[in-house]
């Protein structure tokens, strides 16, 4: 695709093959017609030599697209194993919004030994829980991102009444609130058979299911070719217990916010879920 490019001018930063990477400099912008490739070589530090420059368009192109979209702020709820891992990314790109999952936050500002890492892996170490505070003040770190410039999608939090009122007063001070709910719905005798052949890829969090949505190559990541995992709790016995704390917990949760929630019946195939979750969010 470099070779392609029609580049007339032997500039330093301008060039029809791939260059050697460097940094940006502060050299005057190639004439029309020209490719700047050190501008498209190293972007906020990451390498993209090797990006064909079609794809490197397409994100361009959609990232533009993603100025005219909506600001959205939306709450996932539902148990283990409702589809709610399946949906979001899709919810994600289609909206142009960050994907915020509380534990994955917590174990990222842990490793990073940001403060308030550092406050979490205390209580942790304790045997103590993460205290709201905390939490809350990853999600508005996090929040603040560009990523996160249109919006955010919260899965797994708040779990309690008194978690979402502290959202709600972290949101209200940037006038800002929760925008939808969506309460995926399913069954729990339906739920044992989605979460015992679940499948995992850990760096990502895309989920497969040995029967409703196979890799296609079993137990690799149809992206990376990575392994899948199996989750530990994805167990008949754990979650019968996580369930019955998942509807004591969040029950409430969906009382408070009452008349911004959207029932899914999450309990169809994956494209009907998402023609549910286009609706509810027009």
């Amino acid at each position: 695709a470099w070779h392609d490019t029609p580049c007339a001018a032997p500039r330093a930063n301008c060039a029809r093959s791939r260059p050697t990477p460097r940094p940006l400099s502060p050299r005057p912008p190639c004439p029309t017609g020209y490719v700047a490739v050190t501008a498209v070589t190293f972007v906020m530090g990451v390498d993209l030599t090797d990006v064909p420059v079609d794809e490197l368009l397409k994100e361009v192109s959609r990232r533009l697209e993603c100025t005219k979209k909506p600001e959205k702020r939306l709450i996932l709820i539902g148990p283990p194993g409702c589809g709610k891992g399946t949906q979001s990314p899709r919810i994600k790109l289609e909206h142009c919004l960050c994907h915020l999952a509380t534990g994955d936050m917590l174990r990222a500002a842990v490793a990073a030994k940001s403060p308030l890492g550092l406050e979490a892996k205390k209580a942790m170490e304790s045997g103590a829980l993460v205290s709201d505070d905390i939490v809350i003040g990853l999600i508005e770190e996090a929040t603040q991102s560009p990523e996160c410039t249109k919006g955010f999608i919260l899965d797994g939090f708040p779990r309690t009444v008194v978690q979402a009122q502290k959202l709600d007063e972290m949101l209200a001070k940037r006038s800002q609130s929760i925008d939808r709910v969506l309460d995926f719905e399913v069954p729990d005798q339906v739920l044992v058979e989605r979460v015992t052949g679940r499948l995992i890829h850990p760096a990502s969090g895309r989920s497969y299911h040995e029967k409703f949505a196979p890799p296609k190559v079993a137990g690799k990541d149809d992206i990376t070719g990575e392994p899948l995992i199996r989750r530990k709790d994805d167990n008949a016995e754990t979650l019968k217990a996580r369930l019955s704390a998942f509807h004591s917990q969040t029950t409430p949760v969906i009382q408070y916010y009452a008349d911004k929630v959207i029932k899914l019946q999450a309990n169809a195939a994956q494209e009907r879920v998402a023609s549910q979750i286009d609706k509810a969010l027009k």
